[in-house]
Parts: structure tokens; C-alpha cells; sequence
């Protein structure tokens, strides 16, 4: 006769603690961005991105500059809001 499952199992419904180590909770890292769309800040570019756009970040929120230098101070408007990063423009 084969074996039969239970129908309710110890850990259904649940990530194990080996998963969780491994590769974090699922939680979002922002519950919301600190920046909206629109937006207009000034920033300072403390790093460069992989694809050579300027990095700035507001509460550990990462901010895209294209055309920035490291060191800079720019006046910037938030165009595109992302879950993890937003990316913005440079004003005159």
C-alpha cells in the first residue's frame, strides 16, 4: 500500500529557516520610497553606477544621476520612482 501524506504538514505555509538565511526575507527593502515622482532635491553624487551614471542616496535610497561626477552637488528632479532605486535629472 503506498504511503500517504498528512493532509496538513508542520511547515506548510511557511519558508524555513535554512531559506531565510540564504536568501533574506521577502520584505521589501522601502515599505515607500522616500522621494515621488516630480520631486526636485539636491544631492550630492558619492558614487558611480555600473553603467556610469552618478549615485546618490537619501536615507540609503538610491538615487541615478546620468552625467555626474563623483563629489558633485546638483540640484535634481526625481523623474522615475522605483522599489529599491529612482532615477533623476539634472536642473539648470
Amino acid at each position: 500500500m503506498p504511503r500517504r501524506l498528512p493532509e496538513k504538514t508542520r511547515n506548510a505555509g511557511r519558508r524555513s529557516r535554512r531559506f531565510k538565511r540564504r536568501y533574506g526575507s521577502r520584505i521589501p527593502l522601502f515599505h515607500s520610497a522616500p522621494v515621488k515622482e516630480g520631486q526636485e532635491l539636491e544631492v550630492v553624487i558619492d558614487d558611480i553606477g555600473s553603467h556610469g551614471d552618478g549615485v546618490a542616496r537619501i536615507e540609503g535610497y538610491l538615487i541615478f544621476v546620468p552625467q555626474a561626477k563623483i563629489g558633485e552637488r546638483l540640484k535634481v528632479r526625481i523623474v522615475k520612482v522605483g522599489r529599491k532605486f529612482a532615477i533623476a535629472e539634472k536642473q539648470a
